[in-house]
């Protein structure tokens, strides 16, 4: 009989998270457990080839095994380019002149 390990599955938004906790076969891969999970019946948005994953905050391929207690976090694509969005805000910055006081 297969060792089983405990993991957790995450997917989360601005205002709200899906936490799964399960227990799967040890050598299970991270995808393997996704599948498993029904988390993409959930959240059919969830595109596994598309959509980054991570195992506690760094970045894993589908095909890592998984170990006890890892969390399998689901990353959604970014709305804006954190690049494009200081740019914006330096040049806002630029016209509000910055520092607000007023010169007497």
């Amino acid at each position: 009989m297969s060792e089983q390990i405990n993991i957790e599955i995450v997917y989360g938004f601005m205002d709200r998270q899906t936490l799964l906790r399960q227990k799967v076969k040890d050598g299970t891969t991270v995808t393997q457990a996704i599948e498993q999970s029904g988390i993409l019946s959930k959240h059919p948005e969830i595109d596994l080839a598309k959509n980054k994953l991570g195992i506690f905050g760094k970045l894993t391929k589908g095909d890592v095994a998984l170990r006890d207690r890892d969390r399998i976090e689901i990353y959604r694509p970014l709305i804006a380019d954190p690049k494009e969005v200081r740019r914006q805000r330096a040049e806002e910055g630029k016209v509000m002149k910055k520092g607000g006081g007023a010169a007497e």
